[in-house]
């Protein structure tokens, strides 16, 4: 039997067309998982490496998105020793908030808004100290040594970062910013051994 030729050509034409609208559909559909699907093959490649070699190197950690995230509880504010001698004091009690900063320089604290993580109250019959970690803009610290010396606080820099301090009778003040962080502290009539200087190790950690 003769074949018709031009009739069997029109429908390899058509169902080339229809195939070729599947795959170019079938393509746009799977383009949203190609990121994830390299992402699990690179993993899944680590992990079959590592178990095949125990000595294989892990992938490197993220870096944390809060570089400048503040110790979470009072009690990471201190070392043992320090811990120890403030609870140990009589009447000793601390609380920890979000509550602004205790400063006499009021004016400077608004105009810098730190962003409180954390406030540690501490009473005692001794008397009472506020500790306060925030976070605050990279230029912080110039502008408190600037403004600070007139509301009678001395300023200087200290390890990367601008230290104030002042001294009213038995109010002692301490306030410290530096790589976008913020340490304040107001001791009245509670003066332990190098307080400001314990807690500003541990908002700023010696590396290496």
């Amino acid at each position: 039997m003769a074949r018709v030729g031009g009739r069997n050509a029109g429908f390899a034409w058509f169902v080339g067309i229809v195939s070729a609208a599947i795959v170019v559909t079938l393509l746009v559909l799977a383009a949203p998982m190609f990121p994830a699907a390299t992402q699990w093959l690179t993993q899944t490649g680590g992990t079959a490496q590592r178990a095949i070699d125990p000595d294989a190197p892990s992938p490197a950690p993220q870096a944390s998105p809060d570089a400048t995230a503040a110790p979470p509880t009072c009690r990471d504010l201190y070392n043992e020793a320090s811990w120890a001698a403030l609870r140990v004091t009589d009447g000793a009690k601390v609380a920890a908030s979000t509550d602004p900063p205790v400063s006499s320089a009021t004016a400077v604290v608004a105009a810098l808004e730190p962003s409180v993580a954390l406030t540690c109250l501490w009473t005692s019959v001794k008397g009472r100290i506020s500790t306060t970690v925030a976070t605050v803009p990279t230029d912080a610290g110039a502008i408190a040594a600037a403004a600070l010396p007139g509301k009678g606080f001395e300023c200087g820099e200290a390890d990367g970062r601008v230290r104030c301090t002042r001294a009213d009778g038995k109010l002692v003040e301490t306030i410290e910013a530096g790589g976008g962080r913020w340490l304040s502290t107001s001791q009245q009539a509670w003066h332990p051994e190098q307080y400001a200087a314990r807690v500003a190790e541990a908002v700023w950690p010696v590396e290496g």
